[in-house]
């Protein structure tokens, strides 16, 4: 039994409640939560004191302001003002409350639009970003360097670690903000469900894209939370990538729909390609276990069982 007391934010959201089972799996017995009515994590003052009163010893942040293109490019001012004011009050307040072991979330989206394929944690701040999610990332890559130069003046063992993109079992499925994969997945089991001959989707297929699975990404989190590194920011994926058409295939095949797959050129692609470079996960020890087949059905049977909370 472990009794580190460990305080994980957004234990309700996606990647949040996936770190919670995996934390219970590994036998951890004294995990702090709090809704967002209990904390607000955007007000200085009462995260600062939350951390001192619940006498927290290690943080994981899960919470965050997250979506796809569409409502990056549409609330900029949004994603880049929530961000930074949660990690910082939560990375600042850490420190000042003797907190040495903190594992911060980022994406794969700190790195320059057209960094070398695979991309390594070296090629940050190399070049430009993706413009439509800029405001995202500069608030992630802040965290980043908040944790590194903290290290560095403060001596604290805060990590940092770069998902590719995640998918899995109570995703968001809103399509005003949800990622690619949940999109399809519910457009193309929308279009099933009542017979149509079509979906459309953003842009032209051709980007290529890395999944992981949200298990594995929680699995990430409690090893690297347990283990020693020389290095704090630590690229996590799978190494395996497909173009969203691909991807779209895939769940056509999945969910047996016979109609076609419309991409509209006029929306933005995003960036081309995103591949991680993972050598440094896996020279500590790591890599992922979840194969996509076995994920995607996965998905799709937790999106049909619950389909009405997800409409």
């Amino acid at each position: 039994m472990k009794t580190t007391k460990i305080f994980l934010t957004g234990h309700k959201g996606f990647v949040g409640s996936a770190i919670l089972r995996e934390l219970k799996r590994n036998g951890y017995q004294n995990v702090v939560t709090a809704t967002r009515n209990e904390l607000d994590l955007t007000n200085q003052l009462k995260t600062f004191n939350f951390l001192k009163q619940k006498k927290i010893k290690k943080v994981i942040i899960a919470s965050a302001k997250v979506g796809g293109i569409k409502a990056n490019y549409s609330y900029p001012a949004e994603f880049i003002y929530e961000n930074l004011a949660i990690q910082n009050n939560l990375i600042h307040g850490s420190f000042l409350n003797g907190i040495k072991d903190l594992i911060f979330l980022g994406s794969s989206c700190i790195y320059p639009k057209y960094a070398k394929q695979p991309i390594s944690e070296t090629s940050l701040l190399t070049s430009e970003l993706e413009k439509t999610n800029e405001a995202y990332a500069i608030a992630k890559i802040a965290g980043v360097k908040l944790c590194e130069y903290y290290n560095k003046q403060y001596k604290t063992n805060y990590k940092c670690l770069m998902p590719c993109n995640v998918y899995g079992p109570k995703d968001n499925y809103d399509l005003e903000s949800s990622h690619f994969l949940a999109a399809i997945l519910k457009k193309t089991y929308i279009a099933k469900k009542r017979g149509q001959k079509k979906i459309v989707l953003w842009g032209s297929g051709s980007p290529k894209r890395e999944l992981l699975f949200v298990d594995d990404l929680a699995n990430a989190c409690i090893f690297f939370l347990e283990k020693k590194t020389n290095h704090f920011l630590i690229n996590i994926g799978s190494e395996i990538e497909h173009s969203i058409k691909q991807y779209a295939n895939m769940i056509k095949k999945i969910l047996k729909f016979k109609g076609n797959i419309i991409f509209d050129k006029i929306h933005p692609d995003g960036t081309p390609r995103k591949l991680l470079d993972c050598k440094l996960a896996k020279r500590y020890g790591w890599k992922n276990h979840i194969k996509l087949t076995e994920g995607l059905i996965l998905t799709k049977n937790e999106l049909i069982i619950n389909f009405e909370k997800y409409e």
